[in-house]
């Protein structure tokens, strides 16, 4: 498999959890605005990062084949970005507004957390080799 693929994929599971989580926050606590909006950033977070990784796909097949890609979609992955917010803006009693925002960066604090993970067992493996 693809390693762009297994990353998207281990990314996917850990999003989900996460979603998982925030489904039973919305549905056992009182902050169901909070969970509300942290759901519907995550999702389009979600949204955004899968974008991502076709047209980055894409791109590496046109690269190998000698042509050329338009975009990485970065305008798209934007205007889904403030369509977040502003049903957030449009529905302040469903969902909040900060935990929107705080949603929408969920994929990215997942790649953060999944590369500093990473780099350390790697450092590990590298001193057993030694």
């Amino acid at each position: 498999m693809d390693d762009l693929q297994q990353l998207f994929n281990r990314h996917r599971k850990y999003i989900l959890y996460l979603l998982a989580i925030f489904v039973l926050g919305w549905g056992f606590t009182e902050r169901q605005s909070i969970f509300m909006g942290l759901i519907l950033g995550t999702v389009i977070s979600l949204f955004n990062l899968w974008t991502m990784v076709l047209r980055t796909h894409k791109l590496g097949e046109a690269v190998s084949e000698g042509k050329k890609v338009r975009s990485l979609g970065t305008l798209s992955r934007m205007a889904a970005a403030v369509f977040a917010v502003l049903i957030a803006m449009n529905y302040p009693s469903t969902f909040h507004l900060i935990s929107v925002v705080i949603g929408l960066m969920t994929s990215y604090i997942v790649i953060m957390i999944d590369a500093l993970i990473s780099f350390i067992f790697r450092k590990d493996k590298q001193r057993e080799e030694r």
